[in-house]
């Protein structure tokens, strides 16, 4: 039995020898991620740089060193998980001084949400739809870019074809001219009730 216990310590130092040495020698295998993705970017430990936003518009990337988030109990059903974790999400951030959202849209979101506003100017937005901080997380982040791009979408104005401005011209005439014809039908109605008179 010992001597088993000997071999077995044995296989085991030679096996972990010739895995280091592998490491050490620089092995890599054929099916490694750099082979895989020659021209990815491998580390995963750094911040991605934020995507300008062109022509004043939102371009959709909400930094995260820019905003606040905190987790707080949430209310409702949930049994145990809702006394011991903290999975409602709130994120905060300054509207006047938010630059990653361009200043017209800024200035139509503080007019829209005037009354979500904090008393310091902190626009706050809260989730708690499922029992995961992280998925509250990322329904606040999807609460706050969709009401950024719709608030983005209604400062733009379409522009509008002369063809389309000719075809409402021709139906405001033509709502004129059936308005008149009813005007005038309603009249005669009117005058054939009416008795004639004696000169």
């Amino acid at each position: 039995m010992a001597v088993l216990n000997h071999v077995s310590s044995f296989r085991r130092l030679l096996i972990n020898s010739t895995c280091s040495r592998a490491y050490l020698s620089g092995f890599k295998s054929s099916i490694s991620l750099d082979k895989l993705y020659p021209s990815s970017r491998l580390d995963i430990t750094t911040i991605p740089k934020a995507p300008e936003s062109k022509n004043g518009k939102f371009s959709g990337f909400i930094p995260m060193d820019k905003i606040q988030i905190s987790y707080v109990r949430s209310s409702g059903p949930g049994g145990q998980n809702v006394n011991c974790v903290s999975t409602k999400a709130e994120i905060r951030f300054h509207l006047a001084s938010a630059e990653w959202i361009p200043e017209p849209v800024r200035t139509k979101l503080a007019e829209r949400m005037k009354n979500q506003l904090s008393k310091e100017g902190f626009f706050i937005i809260k989730s708690d739809r499922t029992r995961s901080q992280q998925l509250n997380l990322a329904d606040t982040l999807d609460k706050l870019r969709d009401l950024i791009q719709s608030v983005a979408q209604s400062l733009v104005v379409p522009e509008v074809s002369p063809e389309t401005l000719e075809r409402q011209r021709r139906l405001r005439e033509r709502a004129a001219r059936e308005r008149l014809r009813e005007k005038r039908a309603h009249s005669m109605t009117k005058q054939g009730r009416q008795s004639p008179t004696l000169n």
